[in-house]
């Protein structure tokens, strides 16, 4: 079956860095849209950033020149790269595969928090 399994997520200071990763098996992964999501409690889950499978790429205007998004498709692996991180990043994060409308696959996510 389908399994997305995140990492990389953890406690980091304003302005550092972190790279998710987000491993895809169980699917025919190069045909896939990635996308990584992020939910702060009491509020809705919101995109961060996409990625179609021929490597065209959308972010979220909050997010615009500090990620990163990009797929591995030998590895079966997307990645977020996040820079001069702010603490309104704090999130969990969890990425999405989505073949067509209907056929979505969800990871279990990884909490990301920025603090001093």
């Amino acid at each position: 079956q389908v399994q997305l399994v995140e990492s990389g997520g953890g406690l980091v200071q304003p302005g550092g860095s972190l790279r998710l990763s987000c491993a895809a098996s169980g699917m025919l992964f190069s045909i896939y849209t990635m996308g990584w999501y992020r939910q702060v409690p009491g509020k809705q889950r919101e995109l961060v950033a996409v990625i179609l499978s021929d490597h065209t790429t959308n972010y979220v205007d909050a997010v615009k020149g500090r990620f990163t998004i990009s797929r591995d498709n030998a590895k079966n692996t997307v990645y977020l790269q996040m820079n001069s991180l702010k603490p309104e990043d704090t999130a969990v994060y969890s990425c999405k595969a989505e073949k067509r409308p209907g056929v979505v696959f969800w990871g279990q996510g990884t909490p990301v928090t920025v603090s001093e």
